[in-house]
């Protein structure tokens, strides 16, 4: 299993990011390759994503810890991917995001992980934005 991580602050409230990171719909708004993510009930959510050209769709699960900030995901299939982030204030007004993504594919290069440092950055910057919005 090939474990990547990447941790990144923003300057948000932790439990404004977290709440945005929590509501599954949101999904889209900083995975680009995700299309729709629907909640079906419990902790299962069912997405759809554009992957290398090919429309997938599969079922998927989403855990969130509003007490801990903490949030637990997964989608069944061969890559068994998996993965948790952690949401900390580091001061009044400011989060720190860590990101840990579990798969048994190894990806080529770098692909994954840059993939993962883009991702934490739109997600922190789109939940600021809604956050200054919401003002």
């Amino acid at each position: 299993m090939t474990t990547y991580t990447h941790t990144a602050e923003a300057d948000i409230p932790a439990d404004t990011l977290f709440g945005f990171l929590a509501e599954p719909r949101n999904l889209p708004r900083y995975f680009p390759q995700m299309t729709s993510a629907e909640p079906e009930g419990g902790d299962q959510v069912h997405v759809e994503a554009e992957v290398h050209g090919h429309r997938v769709e599969s079922e998927a699960w989403v855990r969130p810890d509003a007490q801990r900030r903490r949030l637990e995901w997964g989608a069944e299939g061969p890559d068994d991917y998996h993965g948790e982030l952690q949401v900390d204030e580091v001061a009044p007004g400011r989060s720190r995001i860590t990101v840990s993504l579990h798969s048994v594919r190894e990806a080529q290069g770098d692909e994954v992980q840059r993939g993962l440092e883009e991702t934490v950055a739109v997600l922190t910057q789109t939940a600021a934005a809604d956050d200054r919005a919401a003002d």
